[in-house]
This record gives C-alpha cells, sequence and structure tokens, in this order.
C-alpha cells in the first residue's frame, strides 16, 4: 500500500511469466495480463509471440476505503490475445485476498511473490483461491509484503502438493470462431471452418457446444448427396505429381487450406536428382470444379507442359486430375497429406487412417476329470513316495495349472483324479493346439513330465447353451518326443486322460470393462439379434493439444491421430504432423445392437513418424486423452456437436490435455425392437444361467485384452499395445484409494434418496410443518384403509416425478465429472501409489506407510463388517437359548403377537401403531 500526501493507492508491479502455453497454433502465444481491483481494470501491454514475457509494468489503483481492504480482492487474470479475430484465450487466474495488504510508506525494497496460477480459476464453493499442478506463474511485485498469501494454499483441494513435482500446464477455452477452411483435391482435407464454442462460464473441464459447418447443412440435408454428412464438406486438398523414374505415377497428394498459400497450384515433372524441371503444369484454384457425392469421379485429361522458358512445343503432356472435394472420395484414403510433408515415404503407412477389426473371441473351457494308468516320474528314485501329479494345460501364451491330486483310499496311485475346469479366450481362426501334459512334482523345484497329448483347436466341438458336452477320453504319449514327431502325437497303449473340452459360443468374450462395454453380443453369430440402428461419427479435429514432444528447432510438437473403438470395428485417422491444432474431418459408421453401450475415443501422438523410431519396437505412442459416450443417452437421429476435454490423470494431478471436436448422431432403424432391448438382460443368457466368477472375468478379460492387442499389432499399419491397452482400460482393476473413494460417494449418492425420504417422513413425524403432516397423515391412513392403493400411488409418483424432470432433461452428452471420480482432490501420494508398478518399485519405507494406511482403512471397514453381523448374532440368539432371559421374552412376545394378530385386522395394527410412534 503506498501512501502519498494522505492517498491511499495500491501500486501492483507485473514483471514476467514463464513456461506459458501455446495458444495460438503456431506453437507461441500473445499474452498480457489484467488486473482488477474495487471495480477498477487495468493490463499491461501484449508481448508478442513470447512464451516467457517480461512486462516491468506498475499499475495503479485508487482505493477508497483502507477499512474495507480486508474484504477486497486482486483478481490476476492472464489472457492470450487473439488479433483475427479480436477475442482472447484465459491461460490463468488467481485471487489475492486483501487481507494481506499492509498500509506502509513507499519504500525501495520490493518483495517478489510467485504464485501458480490455476486454469480451474476461482472456486465458486468454498470461495479460496484454488492452485493447480502447472508451472505456469506469473511474477508479480508490489510496495507491500504478500509472502503470507501462499499460506491458505496448504488447505487446497491440491494438499501438500510439491510445486516441483510433474509439470502442469493451463488450459485455453476458444470462445471465437477460427478461419473457416477451403477445401481442395481427392479427399477429406483437415479443416473444421466455421465453428463457434459455447461454454458455461470458465469451466475448463466443461462439455461445450460446436457449431461446425457441416457437410449435411450445407447440402441442404439432401440425404442422396450427403453421404459423409457429419464432417465439413469443403476439405482443402489438391493433386499434384512427385518425381518418380516411372512414367505412370498413380499417385493422389491432399493439401489442407493451411498449407495453401497461393491461389494457384503448380505441377512439376523433373529428372531424378537433378533441380531443374522438364516442364510444368499449372492451375487457378477458383476455376477448379468441385465434386459432391454421389457424382462420379472426375475424368483425368491431358494437359500440355510448359519448359522453363514458357514454350509449351517440346515438354511434352501429362495426365492430371484436380478438384475440390469430400471425404467420399474414393482416393481419400490412399491420398498423400500435406500434413506429412517432411514424413519419408517409407514411413507413410504409418499415418494414413485405418480400419481394423478385432478377432472374433471364444471362451475355451477345459474339464480336466481324471486320468488312468499313469507312470509316475523319477522312477529309479530308492525312496518310496505318493506321486504329486497334477496337469498343464497350455494355448498360445495362456498356461493354467489344476492342483495337486490327493491320495484317495478307493484309487490306484496311478489314476488319479481332479474334476476341475479351466477357461480360455480364443480367436478365429483356429490356429492354434491345446498341449495338455501330466507332470509329477518329483522334487522342490523339479518336475518331469508323465504323459501328453495335443488337441487342434478346429477339431473342438462348440455349443451354444448351457448343456454339457459329451466327455472324451484321449491317450497319452510317455513324453519322450523324436525331432520328427514333435508336433505330432506318439500315442501308446495305456496312459490315458479324460476331459470335457468345448468351445463355448453363448458367452460375450469381454475384453472392456462391463460397465464401459461396447458390443455384448455372444459369439455365436447364429444368436444375434437384427441390428437396432447406425451410430455416425465425424471426427473433426482437435485444438489446444499439449506439446508431447521436442523436435529440433522447433520446439514443442504433436503429431497426433485418433482411434475410436466401437464393438469389433477400430478406426483409426490418419497423423496430422507438427500441429497442437490437428484437423482430420473423417467420418466412421458402426452398426448398433443395443443402446446400452459405449464407444470410446483415444487421442495419441505418432512416436513412429521418424524413420529411424519406426522399426524400434521400445518406441511407444503416447495418451493425450480419450472419450467416452454411452449411446443411450443419445436421442435418435439428433447430431450432437461437442468440444470435449481431453483430460489426464498425472502422478501430480488432473491435467487438461486438449479438446477434440466431435459430431455423433444415432440413428434407429426399429424402434420396436430397440425398446424391447431394454426389457432385457445386459448380457447374453449363458452369463446368468452358467455364470462366471468375479475372478474367472477379470483373468478371461486379461487374456481376451493380450489377444486382441497381439492381432492388431501385426496389422499394417500396426495399432500399439499401448493404444489397445489404454482404449481397454487394461489397468482398470488395480487399487487405487482415489476410485475407492470415488465408488464409496457414487454408493452414497445412490442411497441419498431413500435418506431422504426417511429424514422428511421423521419432520412430517415431529410435526415440523403442521400443513406437510396433516397431509402426510390423511394419506398414510387412506393407504391403510385401501391397501391395495399403495403399490399404485408409489408407481405413480414415481412416473409423477418423471414427467415433472422431463423439462430440465439433460441436453448434451455426459462427461467426466473430476469432483465424482476425486480426480481433483486427490492427495499426490495416493496418485503416486495408483501409478506404481506391480508389483511395487517404491522404497520399502513409502511401501510400509501406504501398508499402514491400508491397514487403518481395512480396520475401519472389518468395524463396520462386525458391527453388521454383531446385530445379525443378536437376532439368532432370540431363539438359540443362549440369553435365556431374552429368548423366554421374545417367545412370549411372538405367542401374544401372532394371537392379536389374529384377531386385530391388519389395517387397525398399522394405524394404531403410527399415531403411537
Amino acid at each position: 500500500m503506498n501512501n502519498t500526501y494522505g492517498k491511499q493507492k495500491l501500486v501492483v508491479e507485473v514483471v514476467g511469466a514463464h513456461n506459458l502455453m501455446p495458444k495460438d497454433g503456431e506453437g507461441s502465444s500473445s499474452p498480457f495480463v489484467e488486473v482488477e481491483f474495487e471495480n477498477q481494470r487495468l493490463r499491461t501491454q501484449v508481448k508478442y509471440k513470447d512464451l516467457n514475457p517480461i512486462w516491468n509494468e506498475k499499475l495503479v489503483f485508487h482505493v477508497n476505503d483502507v477499512n474495507d481492504l480486508p474484504y477486497r480482492t486482486i483478481e490476476v487474470n492472464v489472457f492470450n490475445e487473439r488479433r483475427s479475430s479480436n477475442s482472447r484465450n484465459f491461460l490463468g487466474k488467481v485471487r489475492v485476498s486483501g487481507s494481506s495488504i499492509g498500509c506502509k510508506e513507499v519504500k525501495k525494497k520490493k518483495m517478489l511473490l510467485l504464485i501458480k496460477l490455476s486454469p480451474m480459476g476461482f472456486s465458486k464453493k468454498n470461495k479460496k483461491m484454488q492452485l493447480g499442478q502447472n508451472q505456469n506463474s506469473l511474477m508479480a511485485t508490489q510496495q507491500r509484503n504478500l509472502v503470507q498469501e501462499t499460506k491458505p494454499t496448504q488447505q487446497l483441494g491440491q494438499k501438500h502438493l510439491d510445486p516441483n513435482m510433474g509439470e502442469m500446464k493451463p488450459v485455453v477455452i476458444t470462445t471465437g470462431p477460427p478461419q473457416p477452411p477451403v477445401m481442395a483435391g481427392a479427399g477429406a482435407g483437415a479443416g473444421t471452418g466455421g465453428m463457434s464454442l459455447y461454454s458455461n462460464g470458465s469451466n475448463e473441464f466443461s462439455l461445450k457446444e460446436t457449431r461446425p459447418q457441416l457437410g449435411g447443412e450445407s447440402l441442404q440435408k439432401d440425404k442422396t448427396s450427403s453421404t459423409y454428412d457429419l464432417v465439413e464438406q469443403v476439405q482443402g486438398i489438391a493433386k499434384r505429381i512427385s518425381s518418380s523414374n516411372n512414367v505412370e505415377w498413380n499417385q493422389v497428394f491432399a493439401f489442407s487450406k493451411d498449407c495453401i498459400q497461393s491461389s494457384m497450384a503448380e505441377i512439376f515433372v523433373k529428372e531424378s536428382n537433378k533441380d531443374e524441371f522438364l516442364g510444368r503444369v499449372w492451375f487457378d484454384l477458383n476455376e477448379v470444379p468441385k465434386r459432391v457425392p454421389p457424382d462420379s469421379q472426375l475424368a483425368p485429361q491431358w494437359y500440355r507442359m510448359e519448359d522453363k522458358k514458357g514454350d509449351k512445343s517440346k515438354a511434352g503432356e501429362v495426365m492430371v486430375s484436380i478438384w475440390f472435394g469430400t471425404q467420399a472420395d474414393e482416393a481419400f484414403a490412399e491420398a498423400w497429406h500435406s500434413k506429412s510433408a517432411n514424413v519419408n515415404f517409407d514411413g507413410l503407412c504409418s499415418i494414413k487412417s485405418k480400419v481394423y477389426l478385432s478377432p472374433k473371441l471364444w471362451y475355451l473351457r477345459v474339464s480336466i476329470l481324471e486320468a488312468q494308468d499313469i507312470l509316475p516320474g523319477d522312477k529309479g528314485s530308492s525312496l518310496m513316495r505318493f506321486p504329486e501329479l497334477y496337469v498343464k494345460i497350455q494355448v498360445g501364451n495362456q498356461v493354467l495349472r489344476t492342483r495337486v491330486a490327493q491320495p484317495s483310499p478307493t484309487r490306484s496311485l496311478s489314476n488319479p483324479y481332479w474334476c476341475e475346469e479351466m477357461m480360455f479366450v480364443v480367436a478365429e481362426p483356429f490356429e492354434d493346439y491345446i498341449f495338455i501334459s501330466v507332470e509329477d512334482r518329483v522334487g522342490p523345484g523339479r518336475e518331469e513330465v508323465v504323459g501328453r497329448a495335443i488337441l487342434p483347436l478346429m477339431a473342438i466341438e462348440k455349443r451354444n447353451n448351457e448343456k454339457p458336452v459329451v466327455s472324451r477320453w484321449f491317450n497319452l504319449d510317455n513324453g519322450h518326443f523324436n525331432s520328427s514327431s514333435e508336433a505330432k502325437m506318439v500315442s501308446r497303449f495305456g496312459s490315458r486322460i479324460h476331459l470335457r473340452v468345448s468351445l463355448d459360443g453363448g458367452y460375450h468374450v469381454l475384453d472392456e470393462a462391463t460397465i464401459y462395454c461396447s458390443d455384448v453380443r455372444p459369439t455365436e453369430k447364429n444368436l444375434w439379434k437384427p441390428h437396432i440402428g447406425v451410430l455416425e461419427m465425424g471426427i473433426l479435429g482437435a485444438t489446444g493439444l499439449m506439446p508431447v514432444k521436442l523436435k529440433e528447432g522447433k520446439g514443442g510438437s504433436t503429431d497426433a491421430y485418433c482411434v475410436a473403438k466401437y464393438g469389433q470395428k477400430w478406426v483409426r485417422t490418419r497423423t496430422v504432423v507438427d500441429s497442437l491444432s490437428p484437423k482430420w474431418n473423417e467420418q466412421y459408421t458402426w452398426e448398433v445392437f443395443d443402446p446400452c453401450t459405449v464407444i470410446t475415443i483415444g487421442v495419441f501422438d505418432n512416436a513412429k513418424i521418424d524413420k529411424n523410431m519406426s522399426n524400434n519396437p521400445s518406441v511407444r505412442d503416447s495418451r493425450i486423452g480419450k472419450v467416452r459416450i454411452r449411446l443411450s443417452t443419445l436421442e435418435t437421429d439428433r447430431v450432437y456437436t461437442h468440444s470435449y476435454p481431453l483430460l489426464m490423470l498425472h502422478t501430480n494431478g488432473v491435467k487438461k490435455m486438449g479438446e477434440v471436436h466431435l459430431a455423433v448422431r444415432f440413428s434407429c432403424t426399429n424402434m420396436t425392437n430397440m425398446l424391447n432391448l431394454y426389457t432385457l438382460p445386459l448380457l447374453p443368457k449363458m452369463h446368468y444361467v452358467n455364470p462366471l466368477s468375479v475372478n474367472q472375468l477379470e483373468s478371461l478379460r486379461y487374456q481376451a485384452l493380450n489377444v486382441v492387442a497381439s492381432r492388431l499389432s501385426r496389422a499394417e499399419p500396426p495399432l500399439g499395445r499401448e493404444v489397445v491397452e489404454y482404449m481397454l482400460d487394461h489397468d482398470s482393476h488395480m487399487w487405487s484409494m482415489r476410485r475407492s473413494k470415488a465408488n464409496f460417494f457414487r454408493l452414497m449418492n445412490v442411497v441419498s434418496g431413500l435418506v431422504d425420504m426417511a429424514r422428511g417422513a421423521e419432520a412430517m413425524r415431529n410435526w415440523q410443518k403442521p400443513v406437510y403432516s396433516a397431509l402426510f397423515v390423511a394419506v398414510f391412513l387412506m393407504l391403510v384403509t385401501f391397501p391395495e392403493l399403495i403399490i399404485p400411488t408409489v408407481l405413480f409418483y414415481m412416473a409423477f416425478i418423471g414427467l415433472w424432470r422431463y423439462r430440465s432433461r439433460p441436453r448434451h452428452p455426459p462427461h467426466m465429472d473430476i469432483r465424482l471420480s476425486h480426480a481433483e482432490s486427490v492427495y499426490p501420494d495416493e496418485l503416486d501409489e495408483e501409478f506404481d508398478s506391480f508389483p511395487t518399485s517404491r522404497s520399502a519405507d513409502l511401501v510400509r506407510m501406504r501398508y499402514d494406511r491400508l491397514r487403518s482403512v481395512a480396520g475401519r471397514i472389518q468395524t463396520v463388517v462386525g458391527d453388521m453381523a454383531s446385530q445379525g448374532e443378536r437376532f439368532q440368539a432370540l431363539i438359540s437359548w443362549r440369553d435365556p432371559r431374552a429368548s423366554f421374552l421374545f417367545v412370549i412376545f411372538c405367542l401374544i403377537a401372532a394371537v392379536g394378530l389374529y384377531a386385530v385386522p391388519i389395517r387397525v395394527v398399522v394405524a394404531v401403531g403410527f399415531v403411537c410412534a
């Protein structure tokens, strides 16, 4: 506080900032600081194209009443100026309490405060400043001591957070319309033009509705010419010919508007390894025709070229076709895109769009019953022992073992008995074999094979219901193979094993978490019901992506592509190279068999762009974020266009990695069939008739994930294992204190309605509101008099509540709630525990601390379970005569109550009991 000649003034000096977020789409920002105090708003100058700006500006504010300072705040905002649209992007915000401002004379010494800016801004919930985990910092010096202001941060959502832990970058909310794109060429371009974003407040993690210019809108809903009406019609693609030793090229080149800097396209024909061209031809882009499906393809034409002197008589001709088009163009999938201009042609396969199909998965059920005439191992031993026989079965990389057969007085040692069942996951086509071996544990760490058998999967019987297949005996060999018979079983008379083996087609093989299933059909195709609709999705683009890697001379960059998974169909967009705002404009379609399913969309950074890294198996694509959309929350035949925040949980908290723009439509072909599905169980019948245990389901899901990841990683281009694991939530079963808290509060939210009803009934019983209490008594007595009205009244009440809430129904798809998932308020140590490997890789002291914490939590759960068990045992003790007096009173009460209820109508008993209560 500056006291000059009796006038109170507040002087805030803004020094600078560092590590700001690039938000102009070109890897930089033009930041400025805006400070507000007592309705006075001042701002610094704009530092253009500077991520580490230095302002050194003083902002002077008038203070009306110094006594009100403890109740005032200073708001500091950092924005990025967008000159093209006269708007600004929010970079961060912080509030400084006026209680820390002291009235002092002007001094030369200045105190420096380092304040972390939060992407969440001001929390309306607790009216306190919240600090996010970022390294976007604003340095402010004031002519007063503000060091005290940092103390309350220890009480905020991110407690005891080390400011040097990890990297957190701010997020931008785009509120202005970007530049509209122009399209040219042989396929879909990369623009999202004409888009306006609508957001409620400044919540960075909220869903925002967009208004892109989709192809269907521009075509005025003409279904015959809007095959791809969920992407923008104009795609910014042109065609040119590159150098080659052959006379015929048959290549398509696509250019987005971002790469077009002139009004014409030029095609040069050059001789190999020479700079001079043999001929060229150019086209005025204003005269290039447009092609809209279902128009036929434009026929290529011969164009006479001109040499470097402009002479057209000697340069020859070139056959070219050039047009503006949509994604429906057949050449789109094979086109070379301008965004990949710095990628070697040998690695182009890794940036093209691709559709993958998951293998068809089956459950393989193997029941090991018994064996006969098994000769134990270690026959040369002089010690008499009982053989420890067990069966090991291997299918692909999956290996399971039975328990050791126990000796029985009714069976000889050479005829062991197990009667155990094993489940495996196998995929079509059935090229694998079932390897069965009977082994004898002859000593610690020593096992000897005493019999083997090989069964081809192709010969296994399939079943679609709960009826077991017929068991069979299979011959075993003695385990000694020669080189020519290793792949074929050499059988010998005597030793054999009794098995029941079947391929179960009545189950749905779960490779996803049940709550996020995208397909619930059984494996056997004969059990499928007809599809009920079509899901269409336009993957338009992304904005504000975080730089994932460093490129020499360019700073942070991202080579982003998008993956969507629904049912067995996976789609992968092309990779947009070196862009923080990629634009894909690709549309895909899926058949829908059940509305209670979820589609998953993930965004990744392509680490295999570089030719030197494409063959390195240790290189993994980086996760940027994913979005899930539940189809049952979508209205039929409505196009949803939204910008979904890409949220990632890191070891230092939740981060927003950018936003992905999607256009989604769910079209229903048979409303009757769809409504009928709501009356059926979610999973196929076999899951309820012959259910699998929780441990079995989790183990089989892990096996299924491995099978799918292995198959897709062998495709061309491969879909990496890290991508499949992230899309299928491979680590969802791991322990997490955060998830446990979230699930507990979810459960409490479910039962909160019953708790509120109980509290309301208690309030009416106490006559806190006489009018409501009198009405409640009247309704209660009516229901006692006419008990047949109880169920209709409850159902009518629920129907009324449902109709009343129809007008306030959600109009947007649901999205991740960071408060519900406790991602916003989790402790750093709990996050570190969640990201720990299994088995743990942390120090012994840290593991001991976490173990003690888990023991305390388990102790509380143990106490609750013990109290519930005690109450149940007390009730059982009433008739067990463990407490003779209590049992005597309970028996007498039951006799009297039986006689009384027989003599007095139940309605009178209920009414009297309610009045007495």
